[in-house]
Formats: structure tokens, C-alpha cells, sequence
């Protein structure tokens, strides 16, 4: 096993000398996927100095916009069928940076540069607008999108299982009749059975992004509570400025948690609505260009209605 493990990185280390960055991530994957995981649980358990908890914050965003950004330029859903498993270890990840910076945030005030500079330009000197800016952050990923799409992922599982019998039935007719052969038999029951196991997998992961994003809103009750009580009762500070740290680093931090989950939220919707083109082969922007473009009519009544409207009295033309 060690013997194994060193041939491992010796192969790591070939490809990075090589300059052959891609091949050396995925010949390391399952050693990455493992250090991460690790990872999150040591979060949850050992302090982090803010300098790292920047870091790892900075991370998570990243790591939502990729994901976004990903969701986007599939051609189908199960061609990423790892997302839901995606979903929880993002989901995790963010849990644990939470617990680290209320560890931070109780214990020292202080949570790193990117909570307090989140909270300050949120706030901007006014904690109302800074509270109410983050409730309507967490009540739109919560209500809209995360209920959303956990509806759509109930909804195409549900569907997918049911169809699932009449499908087989169809391909073993296809193969008695000779229009398919028994290898294309099996590639099509695997395919079916991917995407029945992935519609089911993405219907158990939304509970992931619905939990999580309701632990957001009580973590975030939890700092300012306990904030004002370690402040006014331990620190000797004032109620304002007790206030005034506890809540700017409170909203920082749920801002840092909220935007990520909110974009993985929002491409967990994407995924799960996804259609797949008639190609096959193509991005979500290339079929909405190709299906909206392709109806020439309703897009010159809707520039006649604009016209019409600018054309009313009082209204901005």
C-alpha cells in the first residue's frame, strides 16, 4: 500500500515537471477528493488563524462560480452525474467554514479581512439595511430557488422512475426486432439506468441545499445573540459597540456563506431543469439563442408592444 502510494506521487510529480497540469489533477483526484474531505472535518474541529479562513473563503466562492459556470455549458444533466455527490461536499464545505467563523467571530471579534470588508460595504453604517439586505438574500435562495428546484428534482425523479419500465420494455423491443444489437442494448440500459439513479440522487441532495440553507439563518441568529452576550457580558463593551462589531461580522459572514450557496442553488436549478437538445451536443445559452431566434413573430409583436408603450403618456420612453 505505501510502496503504491509513492509510485502515486512520483507519476504526480513526473506530470507537474512535465508542465501537464490537467493530467496530474486527474491522476490525483481520488488523493485530492480525500485531503478535502479531511479537510472539512478538521474544520469543523481546529481553530483556523484568519489569514486561512480568507483563504478557504475565497475558495468556496470560487468554487461556486465554477460550478455555476459548469451547470451552464453541459450539453445534458447526467452528463455531470456527479453533482449531486458535488452538492453535499460543497454543502459540507460551507458548514464548515460557517463553524470556524463563528468560532472566530465569539471568541475574538475577528473573522479575517473578507467577512469584515463583506459587512462593511453591505452595511455600509447602517445595520438595518444590512440585516434586511441579507434576510432577502437568504429568503430568495431559500423560498425561490432551493424550493424550487427541489420540487423539479421530486418531480423528474418521480417521473423518471415511473417511465423507467416502459424505457426497458422499449429497448428489449428494439433488440428483438434487430434495430438495435445487444451492445447498443446494453448502452442504453446503462444510460437509463444513470439517469434514473442520478434524477433519484439529485432529489436526496436538494435536502442538502434546503438544510443548508436554513442553518445559515439560525448560525447567523446565533452569532448576534451570542455576540451581544459575550460583548456586553464578558468584554465590558457598550450595547453600540457591541452592536456594531458583532452584527457587521455576523452579516460578512453570512454574505460569505449565502452568495456561494445561492450560486450553487442556482445551478442546481439549472441542472435539474435541463433539457436536453436535439443535438446533443450543445450549451444551455446556444438552445436559448437557437429556440428564441427561431420564432422571428413573437419577437416583432413584443417590439411593437414596446413601441406602443413608449408612445402612452407619463411612461419613460
Amino acid at each position: 500500500m505505501a510502496a503504491d502510494t509513492v509510485g502515486r506521487f512520483q507519476q504526480i510529480k513526473k506530470a507537474l515537471l512535465a508542465g501537464n497540469l490537467n493530467a496530474t489533477l486527474t491522476r490525483a483526484s481520488d488523493l485530492i477528493l480525500v485531503s478535502c474531505v479531511a479537510l472539512m472535518i478538521g474544520l469543523m474541529i481546529v481553530p483556523l488563524p484568519t489569514f486561512l479562513l480568507d483563504v478557504f473563503l475565497t475558495i468556496n466562492i470560487t468554487i461556486g462560480v465554477t460550478v455555476l459556470m459548469l451547470s451552464i455549458y453541459v450539453s445534458n444533466a447526467v452528463s455531470i452525474a456527479s453533482f449531486p455527490t458535488l452538492l453535499l461536499i460543497t454543502t459540507l464545505y460551507r458548514l464548515s467554514l460557517d463553524i470556524s467563523a463563528t468560532r472566530l467571530i465569539l471568541l475574538h471579534a475577528d473573522a479575517g479581512e473578507v467577512i469584515r470588508s463583506f459587512g462593511r460595504f453591505v452595511v455600509g453604517g447602517n445595520f438595518v439595511v444590512g440585516a434586511v439586505i441579507f434576510l432577502i438574500i437568504t429568503l430568495v435562495q431559500f423560498i425561490v430557488i432551493t424550493k424550487g428546484s427541489e420540487r423539479v428534482a421530486e418531480v423528474a425523479a418521480r417521473f423518471t422512475l415511473d417511465a423507467l419500465p416502459g424505457k426497458q420494455m422499449s429497448i428489449d423491443a428494439d433488440m428483438r426486432s434487430g434495430l438495435i444489437d445487444s451492445q447498443e442494448g446494453r448502452r442504453r440500459r446503462y444510460a437509463l439506468a444513470r439517469e434514473s439513479q442520478f434524477y433519484g440522487a439529485m432529489d436526496g441532495a436538494m435536502k442538502f441545499v434546503k438544510g443548508d440553507a436554513i442553518a445559515g439563518i439560525i448560525i447567523t441568529v446565533i452569532n448576534i445573540a451570542g455576540g451581544l452576550i459575550i460583548g456586553i457580558g464578558m468584554n465590558g463593551m457598550s450595547v453600540t459597540d457591541a452592536l456594531e462589531t458583532y452584527s457587521i461580522l455576523t452579516i460578512g459572514n453570512g454574505l460569505v456563506a449565502q452568495i456561494p450557496a445561492l450560486l450553487i442553488s442556482i445551478s442546481a436549478g439549472m441542472v435539474v431543469t435541463r433539457v436536453a437538445s436535439e443535438d446533443g451536443d450543445t450549451n444551455l445559452g446556444q438552445d436559448i439563442a437557437t429556440q428564441i431566434l427561431s420564432q422571428p413573430k413573437a419577437i416583432g409583436v413584443a417590439s411593437a408592444v414596446l413601441f406602443v408603450m413608449a408612445l402612452v403618456p407619463g411612461l419613460p420612453t
